[in-house]
């Protein structure tokens, strides 16, 4: 059985800076639970999640991620190009957290060889529990495109 662990990050209350969590929340709510799929909010980020990511073969991350696109726009980095994308003009203490525990990953032999990261662009990281509209309706789409994502990996 191949799992997938799907970690949200962000600060829920910065508006568009908990878009992951929101993304989150919502699996959380409309699909089942199943043994294959973790749904977790990461918060902010900590080293203790280096065990969650061992504990599953493959990894969808889902972040509020500066992109220069439209407020709401949806991006998916995939494999190398979530590589190339945190290592590159990161905008988001985040990333750096992420690249972190991916080098843990990697240093236990533990490095998920599916890797992807749901980049949503922000518009404001006011102080506020709610993200603005534009982010609000992006997060069931960030969703739809997770699930096809996992669904794509298990057809391959």
């Amino acid at each position: 059985m191949t799992t997938t662990l799907v970690l949200g990050i962000g600060n829920n209350l910065l508006t568009d800076e908990g878009a992951g969590i929101h993304v989150i929340h919502h699996l959380q709510e409309t699909c089942r639970e199943s043994p294959e799929v973790t749904f977790l909010d990461g918060g902010t980020l900590s080293f203790v999640l280096a065990s969650e990511l061992a504990a599953h073969e493959r990894l969808i991350v889902v972040d509020a991620a500066h992109m220069g696109l439209r407020p709401g726009e949806i991006t998916c980095f995939e494999g190398s190009d979530m590589d190339g994308y945190l290592k590159g003009n990161r905008k988001s203490v985040h990333e750096v957290g992420l690249t972190d525990l991916l080098d843990i990953t990697r240093l236990s032999g533990h490095f998920p060889q599916k890797r992807a990261l749901i980049g949503i662009q922000p518009l404001s990281l006011d102080w506020g529990e709610a993200p603005t509209a534009d982010v609000a309706a992006a997060v069931p789409e960030a969703a739809k495109m997770i699930l096809s994502l996992i669904t794509a990996w298990d057809d391959r």
